[in-house]
């Protein structure tokens, strides 16, 4: 086996927007969550995340939805670091017609895949993370929350 270490970078919640259903499309049913803002913590960063970017979910019939999220966060000396994630949210099997009808869980697991950029030298490690977000939506706040780590 290959070793390797997982450790906490930071944690964060950001809320969202209503989202924006774009409604069935041939590979799923099509709904955006916009970021309106958010805060990170932890020991890399600490800062907020911007109100730009969003998730563009694409819910699957067995009630997975696919992530594909952007986001931008100020770090507290101003490093702007990019944000792209991808991952799962769980609806449970039901969860299409759910979202159609729309019924929504109150929370959800979220799952992802988690790369960031900047140009601020004194952040420069950011770029060659790979990262882990384990996380919880509340669709009740329209909010979400996840701790990153890095896999090293």
């Amino acid at each position: 086996m290959h070793r390797y270490e997982m450790p906490h970078l930071f944690s964060y919640s950001a809320t969202l927007a209503p989202p924006e259903v774009i409604g069935p499309v041939p590979e799923g049913l099509r709904v955006n969550f916009y970021i309106t803002g958010g805060e990170l913590r932890g020991p890399l960063a600490c800062g907020r995340l911007r109100p730009v970017g969003a998730d563009w979910v694409l819910l699957s019939r067995d009630g997975v939805g696919h992530m594909n999220v952007r986001a931008t966060a100020e770090l507290q000396d101003g490093a702007l670091v990019y944000l792209q994630y991808t991952g799962i949210l769980d609806l449970g099997t039901n969860g299409y017609e759910d979202f159609i009808a729309g019924r929504l869980p109150p929370r959800a697991a979220l799952r992802t895949s988690i790369r960031m950029s900047t140009a601020h030298p004194e952040h420069a490690q950011l770029n060659r993370l790979l990262c882990i977000g384990v996380g919880e939506a509340d669709f009740g706040s329209l909010s979400v929350d996840y701790d990153v780590y890095a896999v090293r």
